[in-house]
Order: structure tokens, then C-alpha cells, then sequence
């Protein structure tokens, strides 16, 4: 596994703090490999997802430290969302 992809996965967990989400989403991380986040929280790897983002290995490290909103990154063309904006929206606000 990526060392970028095991830092994501250790930074989404903490910001769920111990809970999942209702349904699936993937984070691809441009020449990292990807991660779910589904009911059981953030893992390495690939899924059928419901919604999936994309950004490179920087996008991700700023929204997870917390110096760049989820939202302006997609606003701003850093992050691209593919999928369910429902879901997308929710899972912005608890990443912020």
C-alpha cells in the first residue's frame, strides 16, 4: 500500500472518529492508488461506489489538515466529484 493512501486512510478515520457512512465512497489519489470510505469506515483500495472523488496526493493532505475546504477544492477544480452530489455534500461537511 501507498504510504499517501495509508496516511488518508488513517486522516479519514479520524475525522469520522469511529463511524462510517451510509452508502460508499472512493477517493482516488492521482498515482497513489484509492481508498473507501463505506459503513465501516476508510480502507485501502476499490469499491462499487455511490460516489467517487478524485484529487492528487497535495488536494487530499489540504483537505485532511484542514487548510483547504473540501468544497472550494471542487469549486476550484482540485477535486472532482463522480456520482451521488447528495452524498458528496454530507461527506464534505464532516471532512471540513
Amino acid at each position: 500500500m501507498s504510504e499517501v493512501v495509508t496516511q488518508a486512510v488513517t486522516a479519514m478515520n479520524e475525522k469520522l472518529d469511529g463511524s462510517g457512512i451510509d452508502g460508499t465512497a472512493q477517493f482516488n489519489i492521482e498515482g497513489e492508488g484509492s481508498m473507501v470510505v463505506d459503513s465501516d469506515g476508510a480502507r485501502e483500495g476499490a469499491a462499487d461506489a455511490d460516489v467517487t472523488f478524485n484529487a492528487d496526493a497535495d488536494t487530499y493532505r489540504d483537505i485532511f489538515d484542514g487548510s483547504l475546504n473540501p468544497t472550494s477544492a471542487f469549486m476550484s477544480g482540485r477535486l472532482t466529484i463522480d456520482g451521488d452530489m447528495g452524498m458528496a455534500m454530507k461527506l464534505a461537511a464532516s471532512l471540513a
